[in-house]
């Protein structure tokens, strides 16, 4: 099976722990190079946030089971690639 270069996630996470220190937890999972987040959300108890992950092999299970034990739930999978490359995504003719 083609290993996951990059994994975008929409998570929904509690106020603490503050977003830098979030990202960082996520940052040392095995096979990850690196985490990018960005606040979509802000709400009195939970903000929204869009994590991408890259690198050689990103372990979905890992990066959910991880998400969980700091406190914030996995609302959906909103981007995947596999293989031995990225393959950008480019604007079509059905856009």
């Amino acid at each position: 099976m083609a290993p996951v270069r990059r994994l975008v996630i929409d998570v929904l996470k509690p106020h603490d722990p503050p977003l830098v220190e979030f990202t960082e937890q996520l940052s040392d999972l095995g096979g990850v190079d690196g985490v990018t987040s960005s606040l979509v959300e802000l709400d009195r108890e939970v903000q929204n946030v869009k994590l991408t992950f890259e690198g050689a092999a990103v372990d979905y299970d890992a990066v959910e089971e991880r998400v969980e034990t700091i406190g914030a739930t996995v609302h959906s999978v909103d981007e995947v690639a596999c293989g031995e490359r990225v393959v950008e995504d480019r604007r079509t003719p059905q856009d």
